[in-house]
């Protein structure tokens, strides 16, 4: 019974944490080491098969090298995917909840669970 009460209260007081601000496409570069949502248009996809632990791209707001935001999903994340990334996502307006990070120079958003990218209805 203590842990249970112990787990509620852990709950209640974390869940503050657990919370992002949404933002817009174009504020990325201002939101480095935040947790955030945002949404946009993925231009470019593209799956490095050749490349270590074999990533796969999500350029939104243009192709590479003029993105504004790139996710990356790594491959042992690929396998909770309905299909691959690359193919599901190309041309969709997708959304991306997590922390922005920066790869020389350029805002990027890494995807630790599947759950993290929804499509907008």
């Amino acid at each position: 019974m203590k842990f249970i009460l112990f787990f509620l209260c852990w709950l209640c007081l974390a869940n503050p944490s657990f919370s992002q601000t949404e933002i817009k496409l174009d504020s990325v570069d201002k939101h480095v080491g935040d947790s955030v949502i945002v949404c946009g248009q993925v231009n470019d996809a593209y799956y490095a098969s050749r490349i270590e632990n074999t990533p796969t791209f999500l350029n939104i707001g243009g192709k590479y090298p003029n993105q504004k935001l790139t996710v990356v999903i790594w491959n042992d994340i690929r396998k909770e995917f309905e299909k691959a990334p690359e193919e599901m996502f190309k041309d969709q307006k997708i959304c991306v909840l997590g922390r922005i990070e920066l790869y020389k120079g350029k805002p990027q958003i890494v995807v630790r669970r599947a759950i993290q990218i929804t499509v907008p209805k």
